[in-house]
């Protein structure tokens, strides 16, 4: 049995779907911004929910990869430091990224050297794991999670009644049903804003407009927000665009944290070299000239100065230290999430 059919066997139906024509079997999928127009038999462009009989069918009980990370990996900076996650992912992707790290998970359907063995599980099962490891939250990544999030959503539920936190770690590419039907499950979002030009998003499969309405969305819906620019040199480098990015996050909101994190070579592109802690930390500057109050640099622990720790905005005093994923101090746990100086309340959630 080929690893495609013993994928389509760990399926149930979607909810993120509607029924075009129900004569010919046609069908919408609206979880994720490219809303594939699905016909009898065809799959979406994420190559894991397809069309059979009319029906949409969703990749359910299963897990391409599972561990357990700092949380600042994901990454969340203003999310219980210090916490640990439970990642889980699944296979497939809606994107095609040639700098992909997890590309043999992601790029199953796309790329014939791509595919994992799936391993069957239960989102009882998973929060057991989690408690197992003490992990105060669950993260659906890896792949991308937006075209799982039936599954995630089951998963979620189950760490919701148990008082853990529930993570998405995703490029962004959502739609307004996605996100409500996340919402009442979901604690927090990580969303990748790649690039400010639409020309370069279009080469990595997706629409730079989607992007900027996800996190619009995402922030107004009440999620905990960050965003995330890989810096890649000759990609999205530029002072110009990183500018952009900026300045569009803190039309958000200036509360939004925003990574900036270095690029380096991997998969398809391995001629591209690695991001300068220079570039790095020129980004960084960037989006505190352009008003955010809080900027991270990551990827370079221990080299890109003070753009480890997190600040308030308001007297400046360091509220959480921390050295690449390793939290050294969190002055907000015992403060309800004030900075211990001023008062300042610090956007995130401190446990």
């Amino acid at each position: 049995m080929s690893l495609q059919d013993r994928l389509d066997r760990m399926t149930i139906e979607g909810d993120l779907y509607e029924v075009v024509d129900a004569t010919t079997h046609k069908i919408r999928c609206f979880a994720c911004g490219h809303r594939c127009l699905i016909k009898e038999g065809g799959r979406g462009i994420c190559k894991v929910r397809y069309n059979e009989g009319g029906k949409l069918r969703v990749p359910f009980g299963y897990v391409g990869t599972i561990q357990v990370d700092p949380i600042e990996k994901k990454p969340f900076n203003h999310v219980e430091p210090g916490a640990t996650a439970l990642s889980f992912g699944m296979l497939g992707c809606d994107f095609h990224c040639s700098y992909c790290q997890n590309w043999e998970i992601s790029q199953h359907g796309r790329d014939q050297d791509a595919g994992r063995d799936p391993t069957p599980i239960t989102p009882k099962e998973i929060l057991r794991l989690a408690h197992r490891y003490n992990a105060r939250a669950v993260a659906s990544t890896y792949n991308e999670p937006l075209i799982t999030t039936e599954w995630a959503v089951a998963v979620f539920k189950e760490a919701k009644q148990s008082g853990l936190r529930t993570l998405y770690i995703s490029n962004g590419n959502a739609t307004p049903e996605a996100l409500q039907h996340l919402r009442p499950y979901l604690d927090a979002y990580k969303i990748d804003l790649k690039t400010m030009q639409d020309s370069q998003y279009r080469k990595l499969g997706g629409v730079l407009q989607h992007v900027l309405d996800t996190i619009r969305m995402a922030y107004e819906a009440g999620l905990q927000v960050e965003v995330v620019t890989l810096v890649i040199p000759g990609f999205n480098d530029s002072p110009e665009e990183l500018w952009q990015a900026a300045r569009y996050i803190a039309s958000v909101s200036p509360d939004i944290p925003w990574h900036v994190t270095a690029f380096h070579p991997d998969y398809k592109m391995l001629d591209t070299p690695p991001t300068s802690v220079k570039i790095l930390s020129q980004a960084a500057e960037i989006g505190q000239e352009a008003g955010l109050h809080y900027v991270y640099a990551g990827n370079l622990p221990g080299r890109v100065g003070d753009f480890e720790h997190t600040f308030c905005p308001n007297c400046h005093e360091v509220v959480v230290k921390r050295h690449g994923f390793r939290l050294i101090e969190n002055r907000l746990k015992s403060t309800g999430g004030v900075c211990p100086r001023c008062g300042t309340h610090i956007a995130g959630m401190w446990g």
